[in-house]
């Protein structure tokens, strides 16, 4: 007898895109570019979702400011919450405070499967999925589960976080994910007093990583306190809009989103109008 064949991937009802943003380890800030990436591309006029799959640590709840308890309706359905212009959805919605999740492997492909196809997403044109860190099972479970329009890998500059995001680059290729880029986070700091920038973490590793695997460079988000604290106050700093000094890297890097996943649909980026 052959083994049961494993569902291909089904799509998601009313969502266009799926982007996925990982990392090769913990510590990188992805789940402060995929909050601020999804609330840019929301206050750049489209719809999006946003999706905590980070099973062990659930960032999500404390960096877009709330903790409530998603709705059930139907059969079984989920509501995602709603906040600053986004449907969110976390397992940190499902077990706030600190206990620590301890599950095993098949009790994250079923809450993953669960979290996106039992939801109601509604219209979407961007699901923004924040993904463990690593190239575990999770990642590899989701992708499994839904088709992926394209995967942002995150780094620092540092070479320990350069090489683990070489990693990361890999293993989408493996599961035939497209990967739309790398965003190198923590780039560089402007000092508050002399104005300069300086390299905390060394300079222009992400971007010869990206072009040495041939992969496009969306862009350096700088070492800013105040980026810190839109985190740790669910006040994402992009809510400040794009002319903030603050936000800026992060609304030039939506746009470098954008454009990279329309490249790869093949139309042009949603609400943006073509002139003749």
């Amino acid at each position: 007898m052959h083994p049961p064949q494993m569902p291909g991937p089904q799509p998601l009802p009313g969502v266009r895109h799926v982007v996925a943003v990982g990392s090769g380890k913990g510590g990188v800030g992805k789940t402060t570019i995929a909050v601020n990436l999804a609330v840019a591309l929301a206050r750049m006029g489209s719809k999006v979702g946003l999706l905590d799959a980070d099973i062990y640590g659930p960032n999500v709840p404390l960096m877009i400011g709330t903790s409530a308890t998603p709705q059930l309706v139907g059969e079984n359905r989920i509501v995602p919450l709603e906040q600053f212009g986004l449907k969110v959805l976390s397992v940190g919605f499902l077990n706030p405070g600190d206990k620590p999740l301890i599950w095993r492997g098949p009790m994250l492909h079923s809450i993953l499967r669960q979290f996106l196809q039992q939801v109601e997403w509604g219209e979407l044109d961007y699901l923004v999925i924040d993904l463990p860190p690593g190239t575990g099972d999770v990642a590899i479970s989701l992708i499994q589960t839904v088709p992926v329009s394209g995967a942002i890998v995150v780094s620092t500059p540092s070479d320990v976080s350069l090489m683990d995001a070489r990693k990361a680059i890999e293993m989408f290729r493996q599961v035939k994910v497209e990967v739309l880029g790398m965003v190198e986070n923590m780039s560089y700091f402007i000092c508050p007093h002399c104005h300069n920038e300086i390299d905390i973490f060394s300079k222009g590793g992400g971007e010869r990583t990206a072009n040495q695997f041939g992969v496009p460079f969306l862009g350096r988000i700088e070492l800013d306190p105040d980026i810190r604290k839109g985190g740790d106050t669910g006040r994402p700093v992009v809510l400040e809009g794009d002319s903030s000094s603050h936000a800026q890297s992060f609304f030039a890097f939506a746009k470098q989103v954008a454009a990279r996943v329309a490249e790869i649909s093949g139309r042009p980026p949603e609400n943006v109008i073509r002139i003749h």
